[in-house]
């Protein structure tokens, strides 16, 4: 048995974060690590660069916030994106700031951001023990009199012992980093209830995907929500198609209701405007005077040869050589009357998504009517804490899911050491 003060359970992020937190306020902590090094999932944050906050103030950093963005208010004052940044800064991680408010590191790799928290840990005198997936946490009465401490076991069969416990196992979110609900088990055999988990910050599937589509990017279009037929929000800006469906910065803002609505039996469908700075009139108006400016030869080619010359003259004028085939062969029948329309309301049915094996975060988690707000402690249990993608909270693509991690693992952190010192 092995005994110390604080036990975190979670070398992610949001571990890593506590650890370092408890450490500084005094606290002699072990953090555990199921695979054989920390920070797997953070290497894959921001396509490799780890976009690890934004710079936006609470009123509205708090709107890209799921479901129950109060929640995360004392969290987030008490270790805010400003208060993050200088703590990087301080050990000893240069940052920068990009468009959007999105915080990198000055690298621009990932990995140097593990290896900041791995390198200030071993300079605290946290024990950082790697392959050691936990198997059980009990609450049991330890030596002491009165005192009650917590037992947790790996699967090796070593035990450690502490008055408190930090459960940041992450959700389900790439589970090839060892991301695999671990901690909703431990909540449950806590009394804690987990509310329904689904992949958030995913690609959305239309009905009738093809490879056509896979690797074009679009910047400034608007993509709009539907569910049953009724508008649900809409989104401006950058998109992908990969692979695995809609993605980038616009198709993951809308993947949380999209995906959560399919789930739940919904037609969903989404809109997308090629050209939304402009109005359909505007839009029929720029059409017309690039036809007006064509050479004779061209304007009748547009009236014999009908989609293939809309095709050849006129598309490559209005998107992207390599969107004309698969927008043509979605939209049946495009005339140069119908275009403007088509361009403006390109209507995909969805039909999936992309699952937990890619998507960036998980949404659900362990229920926040069973956590303090003010500290992360269990309601059931003293000395019991939470932090990260295992809590009920999420964000949208931006540096807003580390900060949620960063923010609760600090505060968990900042009440286990108030309480046992």
């Amino acid at each position: 048995m092995i005994y110390t003060q604080l036990t975190v359970i979670g070398g992610g992020a949001a571990g890593m974060f506590a650890a370092a937190t408890a450490a500084e306020a005094g606290l002699k902590v072990i953090l555990l690590e199921k695979n054989a090094r920390c920070g797997r999932k953070i290497a894959l944050t921001g396509k490799g660069r780890c976009n690890l906050t934004n710079t936006k103030p609470w009123e509205e950093f708090a709107t890209h916030i799921h479901p129950k963005n109060v929640f995360l208010k004392n969290a987030f004052y008490a270790m805010s994106n400003i208060k993050v940044m200088e703590f990087f800064e301080r050990i000893g991680l240069p940052l920068t700031v990009e468009r959007g408010d999105r915080v990198f590191p000055q690298s621009m790799r990932a990995q140097d951001v593990t290896d900041a928290l791995l390198a200030y840990l071993k300079n605290l005198g946290v024990k950082v023990i790697t392959e050691a997936e936990v198997d059980s946490i009990s609450k049991t009465e330890g030596d002491l009199e009165g005192t009650s401490l917590f037992s947790v076991v790996d699967k090796k069969g070593r035990s450690y012992a502490s008055q408190s416990v930090i459960i940041a196992t992450g959700g389900l979110s790439y589970p090839v980093t060892g991301s695999t609900g671990d901690g909703y088990r431990f909540a449950r055999e806590f009394g804690h209830k987990v509310t329904g988990c689904f992949p958030s910050l995913t690609a959305v599937v239309p009905t009738s995907y093809s490879q056509q589509y896979h690797g074009i990017s679009l910047k400034n279009v608007e993509l709009t929500l539907f569910v049953n037929g009724d508008e649900v929000m809409s989104q401006f800006g950058d998109l992908d198609f990969t692979n695995g469906g809609i993605e980038g910065p616009i198709g993951f803002k809308i993947s949380r209701k999209a995906v959560y609505n399919l789930i739940n039996g919904q037609k969903v469908s989404v809109k997308l405007d090629l050209k939304p700075a402009v109005t359909l009139e505007q839009l029929a108006g720029r059409i017309k005077r690039e036809i007006d400016q064509m050479a004779p030869a061209l304007k009748s080619r547009l009236n014999t040869e009908g989609v293939k010359a809309i095709s050849s003259i006129l598309l490559p004028k209005l998107m992207p050589k390599a969107l004309i085939a698969p927008f043509v062969a979605a939209n049946n029948g495009i005339t140069v009357a119908t275009l403007p329309q088509k361009l403006k309301n390109w209507s995909f049915p969805i039909s999936s998504y992309v699952g937990y094996e890619r998507c960036v975060v998980t949404a659900g988690g362990v229920s926040l009517s069973e956590i303090s707000q003010k500290t992360m402690e269990s309601k059931f249990h003293k000395g019991l804490y939470f932090a990260g993608e295992v809590i009920d909270l999420d964000g949208d693509t931006g540096g807003y899911n580390l900060q949620i991690a960063f923010s609760t693992a600090a505060l968990a952190a900042v009440s286990a050491a108030k309480a046992i010192l």
